[in-house]
């Protein structure tokens, strides 16, 4: 197949799911073009199965915000007539959906015409924040109900979309995902602790945008808990707003030198092997990649029981979960596993077998080529 793939390119994880996603169709034969602002974070490797096409947006004076929207769906054309692509798919309802659907029209309405069946993945904020603005709810329900197909990346995004939007479309489940044989704990892991920890302390990591949603203040306070009973390091993956507070909030405590921001990194997968839990006390996750990434490093998470991350997370097996902002039992739970070196090995053991039995790139990306095949049958 020749797909076009349209996402916001940075480190969020509708952006990082839609990129491995392209990487994984392009190893697997298929013939991948993504289509946005910037080149995508995680596109870091030359395949010859994947095309990169920049969108560009004229700046006039007229505009005060210059229409991304627009310039996408007339790039998505071009792209898509040039290329001869079967299929286009959103990450991201707005407006990625509302341009491919702009698309679509105009190939349809153009001599000759082409058909340009297009899916639409929900991705959590897309549904949860910013298509319930009055202003963007109305585009938003009807961008989904003209997609040829819809995803959700979880039960919990599909059920919310469904009561919030009365969409009258079909959703599907299809879960995010991990490539469990990037994404695992190296024989060479011990050596670069060391790195972090040169005296045998602890290792707990955070990976986030370092949005206000990620509740980044609670990692502090729950690792300056721990590291009072347990010698341990905290390692901040990623950047974003709310890292000049976490700086402060980590000095006023006097833990600044236990705390080590490492900044947005490409290969996350070498960072988070390194660690022993992980820290997500998130106030809303549709998913909770960062989690399932961790997991099947053998890492094991304590996350806030939202959204859905109960359905990555099992309550004492595979990690622990809590209620949002409730950092002294998120604390209680990491001190405890970090004391008894047995039940932390088992449990890492189990996250790694949650993550290779459901969540692999093997188990994921046939349900997507399945839900592309079914679409272009629908639309022929």
């Amino acid at each position: 197949m020749k797909i076009g793939i349209t996402c916001y390119p940075t480190y969020g994880g509708s952006g990082v799911v839609a990129t491995e996603l392209g990487l994984e169709l392009a190893d697997r034969g298929h013939q991948v073009h993504f289509i946005t602002y910037a080149q995508p974070i995680r596109l870091t490797r030359p395949h010859p199965n994947i095309h990169y096409h920049e969108v560009e947006v004229s700046r006039y004076p007229l505009f005060d915000y210059p229409p991304y929207d627009l310039a996408l769906a007339t790039r998505m054309a071009e792209v898509s007539e040039f290329y001869e692509l079967d299929l286009l798919h959103v990450h991201y309802a707005i407006p990625h959906s509302v341009s491919a659907m702009l698309a679509k029209q105009m190939l349809a309405a153009g001599k000759p015409k082409r058909r340009l069946p297009f899916v639409t993945t929900l991705h959590g904020t897309d549904i949860t924040l910013v298509g319930q603005d009055p202003s963007y709810l109305p585009i938003t329900r009807f961008s989904i109900e003209q997609s040829d197909g819809v995803t959700a990346i979880s039960e919990y995004l599909r059920e919310r979309t469904l009561r919030e939007f009365d969409i009258q479309n079909h959703i599907q489940v299809i879960y995010n995902f991990v490539n469990c044989d990037l994404y695992v704990r190296d024989a060479d892991a011990a050596n670069r602790r060391l790195e972090y920890a040169p005296n045998g302390e602890r290792i707990l990591v955070h990976l986030s945008n370092f949005r206000p949603v990620k509740r980044l203040m609670d990692t502090i306070e729950i690792f300056d808990r721990v590291r009072k009973q347990v010698p341990s390091k905290l390692l901040l993956i990623g950047d974003g707003p709310d890292r000049s507070r976490a700086e402060w909030l980590a000095a006023h405590k006097g833990i600044q030198n236990d705390v080590i921001f490492l900044g947005k990194q490409d290969q996350v997968y070498t960072k988070l092997a390194l660690a022993d839990l992980m820290l997500l006390p998130s106030e809303l996750e549709s998913f909770g990649l960062a989690a399932l990434e961790g997991m099947a490093c053998e890492v094991v998470p304590i996350a806030t029981r939202v959204g859905g991350v109960p359905e990555v997370i099992e309550h004492g097996k595979s990690g622990y979960l809590a209620e949002v902002g409730d950092v002294d039992t998120m604390a209680n739970y990491a001190i405890d596993l970090l004391k008894d070196e047995n039940r932390l090995r088992k449990m890492a053991k189990a996250s790694r077998e949650v993550a290779q039995s459901r969540f692999c790139t093997t188990k994921i990306i046939p349900q997507y080529e399945e839900f592309y095949r079914r679409v272009l049958e629908r639309s022929s």
